[in-house]
């Protein structure tokens, strides 16, 4: 079993509140995990309004597989233009 994780800082640059970036990231994260094979979550920057860090966590048999999942998640979030990822690291568990 391989687990892979994803952890990228993001800048929200249109938002003006916390509650306009929580919008905008609860969509984000939610179209995540329902159109692909991974967990998730928002895991620092929670009171910064234009800055945020998501884990995108993936699991599966292989390497090869496991790293392809976050390479689609990651692609994936590259499509939202509100969003811009700025550091990205990658871990293997």
């Amino acid at each position: 079993m391989v687990i892979g994780l994803a952890a990228c800082e993001c800048i929200i640059p249109g938002v003006r509140s916390l509650k306009e970036k929580r919008s905008v990231l609860q969509r984000i994260l939610t179209r995540l995990k329902q159109k692909l094979n991974v967990s998730v979550s928002e895991v620092d920057f929670h009171d910064t309004w234009q800055r945020t860090k998501i884990a995108i966590v993936a699991v599966s048999s292989s390497h090869v597989s496991t790293e392809l999942e976050l390479q689609k998640a990651l692609s994936f979030l590259d499509s939202f233009p509100e969003i811009e990822r700025t550091i990205t690291n990658i871990e293997w568990l």
